[in-house]
């Protein structure tokens, strides 16, 4: 019998990109493939997005959360109830390419892949360039070149925390895949009980990754499974709060899996560097919008230190299938 994959996707306000989404699963070769179960979890979608969802080829689980509980927790909800070999987390702005699920199934079923837990494709953009599509594990060094610019001057001596394309010209373990394609072992997905729901968006999958590492499982990046990723649909829409989000999130990774002293300095750094950096960087290119996003997305970040930093637990959703 076909390795059955059961697809989450979360959505939030993705207009006609989740439906096209769904289309190219569909479309998608599974001669050696079976797809158990689609599960759409809508965060609250304003848009009707989710209402738009129709499908002639398997049926769509759709569960429509009354507040936007975060990514980590809703990718959770979707996967809660499976019994298929295989878990993909799959963004609603990507676009599978038919080969693409028959492609990792073939690797993560080959015998020399057992300990592979976690599985990425290679992410373009809609016109074909090579989009970010692993990463290293983040350390305070990249961090610290990132905010001070010395990444985009002098790349080759001080690495982004992200694989460039010419990084990624062949198959290979990695650290970390983007979560917009995040292929994994349910028994992993059940050993690790899902992701942390600490971070509400953002290093959900970094820590994912580390986690599995510890357990000694490898991330592997497949190139020739290829995946059309828009990137950042959801996200550009509420700039302040991707920011706030993504800093907390970063500062939550720090503290739960590096020394404490270095987590520390981090925060100190992202308050009295980074924040006069992206402000100078603002004003520079005349760009209000981002001016304002950063201040109010670093008051928000201010206010959650100042509160003990305690994780935003998600209140659990009211929940209806359709």
């Amino acid at each position: 019998m076909p390795s059955s994959i059961h697809v989450v996707i979360v959505n939030w306000n993705t207009g006609e990109h989740l439906d096209a989404c769904l289309r190219s699963i569909e479309c998608a070769s599974t001669d050696d493939v079976r797809i158990s179960k689609v599960t759409v979890v809508d965060n609250a979608s304003s848009d009707g997005s989710a209402d738009r969802v129709s499908s002639t080829v398997f049926t769509v689980e759709i569960l429509r959360n009354a507040v936007n509980a975060g990514f980590a927790a809703a990718c959770n909800q979707g996967a809660r109830v499976s019994d298929a070999d295989y878990l993909l987390f799959l963004n609603p702005d990507t676009r599978l390419r038919p080969e693409t699920l028959s492609e990792v199934v073939r690797f993560m079923d080959a015998e020399g892949s057992s300990k592979v837990g976690i599985c990425g494709a290679l992410l373009l953009r809609p016109d074909g360039t090579g989009a970010i599509s692993c990463s290293r594990f983040p350390t305070l060094r990249t961090f610290v070149c990132a905010m001070t610019g010395l990444t985009a001057v002098l790349p080759r001596f001080f690495p982004s925390h992200h694989l460039s394309p010419s990084e990624t010209t062949s198959s290979r373990p990695v650290d970390q895949v983007i979560g917009a394609f995040f292929f994994v072992r349910s028994q992993l997905f059940i050993l690790l009980e899902g992701f942390d729901e600490r971070f509400f968006v953002y290093f959900e999958d970094v820590d994912f990754s580390l986690r599995a590492r510890q357990l000694g499982f490898t991330t592997y990046f497949l190139r020739e499974a290829r995946v059309v990723h828009v990137e950042n649909v959801s996200s550009t829409q509420v700039p302040a709060e991707r920011l706030l989000y993504s800093l907390r999130s970063r500062l939550l990774y720090a503290h739960r899996h590096w020394p404490r002293r270095r987590a520390v300095f981090l925060a100190m750094l992202t308050l009295l560097v980074e924040l006069p950096a992206r402000l100078i960087a603002a004003v520079l290119r005349r760009d209000l919008v981002q001016a304002r996003a950063t201040v109010n997305g670093y008051r928000g970040l201010v206010g959650w230190m100042l509160g003990g930093m305690a994780p935003v637990t998600p209140r659990s959703p009211r929940v209806h299938e359709s």
